[in-house]
């Protein structure tokens, strides 16, 4: 009979120190925001998908065309190609593809760049219906970055 009445007693205090809590956050500020119309300040060690870095003085990619990146990425998620310019002192890339529907921001291809090539972007909202949207061709990007 004694459990009966203290199952009854400890019940009742769990449902007052429930009410209680959910009573004090009542009044508290809301966390959320109305998106799209607002939007949260992004961490700053957020990393979104990777994007090339331009020269500062040139504006083509910094890019040598090492395949270091492409060789790192557990995913096979880069293509890289290019081919070297007469007279230029380096190779130039043609062809950089990130399929982003199998990269798993790792960030090897990143760390694996010793010529400052590759960074992390800080887009987040890349929601589509499309598989084809996913598929970025990094050099256009770049140069519609430029325009």
């Amino acid at each position: 009979m004694w459990n009966y009445f203290k199952e009854i007693i400890s019940g009742s205090i769990s449902l007052a120190t429930g009410m209680w809590i959910t009573l004090r956050q009542s009044f508290r500020r809301p966390v959320t925001v109305s998106y799209p119309y607002q939007t949260l300040a992004m961490a700053e060690r957020f990393r979104g998908h990777i994007e090339l870095i331009a020269n500062r003085v040139t504006g083509e990619p910094n890019c040598v065309v090492c395949m270091a990146c492409q060789k790192a990425c557990p995913s096979f998620c880069i293509q890289v190609n290019g081919y070297k310019p007469a007279g230029a002192p380096r190779k130039v890339p043609t062809l950089f593809i990130l399929d982003f529907t199998t990269c798993s921001l790792c960030g090897l291809c990143v760390e694996s760049c010793k010529f400052d090539a590759l960074t992390f972007s800080r887009e987040y909202n890349l929601a589509s219906f499309r598989k084809e949207d996913y598929v970025m061709d990094m050099l256009e990007r770049l140069r519609r970055a430029g325009d």
